[in-house]
């Protein structure tokens, strides 16, 4: 009986121990499981949360990852490329005092290349576009793998095509001439800004049309004003419209054979220039020192022995100094044409 006994107690632990190492395989199962589906939930949440912080920088720093050239930069570049070899030869030509090519002395080219409106600053207005051009060309350069540079090039581009049709209306409407090669950059610059407005990146928000208008045309509007009171002569005299009677009297000292006898780095000679204002340039003017400072002279003024600047040399009579305005109508015999006072 005790024996039967001991062996229905020992059958209960075994079966106890069965049950209870059977219970603990279900839990060990379950929390694996449970374990797996956790991980695979985090390497999802994970990757959404990269690829969001991807978009976040994207937009911050406006690097564009896994996305190839837009097909218009190609077009955007070669057209820079363009402007750029077009105002370097002007610039140049410029320079050398010559005339381009297919642009004759008298032609409709000669008279806008000549005019007032194709110097700014002193220096030629071709410089001013090929800067423009180079600084567009680092953008658009920019803007093939940096969306973020869309609006940079816009802007510069803005203000160029504005300048461009500015100096287009004072050619056809003031001059009254045109020059091919201002027309062609016309051209270049507004098919440029047509193309970056083609070419905006709508995928990025700020770069919506209400942020990224206001810049450029802000911009534009403000350069093409203040060119505008510049060459009216608002802040110097010399850009603006040439005054009759200075006018006539600079033709009248040319044409009566006097010689005005200066040099470059002479600053009486610029104050003399500048009672002209902007009729200086009919001056009857020879420079002295082509060659420099300490270079060889010119030949005319050896000949007749300028050793101070200014000279003027007017009917055979000597004049050293800054010679006022009056002055020089007075011992030029100049007198006012009827013609020229009803003007004035």
């Amino acid at each position: 009986m005790t024996l039967v006994f001991r062996r229905s107690i020992l059958q209960c632990e075994h079966d106890l121990s069965l049950h209870h190492l059977a219970e603990t395989s279900v839990v060990f199962i379950i929390h694996n499981d449970m374990s797996r589906k956790h991980r695979r939930s985090g390497k999802r949440g994970s990757g959404g949360k990269h690829r969001a912080e991807a978009r976040v920088a994207e937009g911050r720093t406006g690097v564009t990852r896994g996305r190839g050239p837009h097909p218009l930069d190609n077009w955007l570049l070669g057209l820079v490329l363009a402007g750029i070899a077009l105002t370097s030869y002007l610039t140049l030509i410029a320079w050398f005092g010559e005339h381009p090519a297919y642009c004759g002395a008298g032609s409709e080219c000669d008279l806008v290349q000549q005019s007032r409106w194709s110097t700014l600053l002193g220096v030629p207005i071709a410089l001013w576009g090929l800067l423009t051009y180079a600084l567009l060309a680092r953008a658009v350069w920019r803007l093939r793998t940096r969306p973020g540079s869309w609006r940079a090039a816009l802007t510069v581009t803005s203000v160029g095509a504005a300048v461009s049709w500015y100096l287009t209306a004072v050619s056809v409407f003031v001059i009254e001439a045109t020059c091919a090669y201002c027309l062609t950059s016309f051209g270049i610059m507004n098919a440029l800004l047509v193309l970056l407005l083609v070419r905006r990146p709508a995928h990025m928000p700020e770069h919506a049309w209400a942020n990224s208008l206001p810049v450029p045309v802000v911009s534009a509007i403000a350069i093409v004003f203040g060119l505008f009171l510049h060459f009216s002569g608002l802040f110097d005299p010399a850009a603006g419209p040439e005054k009759p009677y200075l006018k006539e009297l600079a033709i009248h000292l040319r044409n009566s054979g006097a010689h005005f006898y200066g040099a470059y780095w002479c600053p009486a000679c610029q104050e003399q220039k500048a009672l002209f204002e902007a009729s200086a340039e009919r001056l009857p003017y020879v420079e002295c020192t082509p060659n420099g400072r300490n270079g060889l002279r010119n030949f005319a003024c050896i000949k007749n022995d300028i050793k101070e600047f200014p000279t003027w040399i007017i009917d055979g009579s000597r004049h050293t100094g800054v010679v006022s305005v009056a002055g020089l109508a007075r011992v030029s015999g100049f007198e006012r044409s009827a013609e020229g006072s009803r003007k004035e």
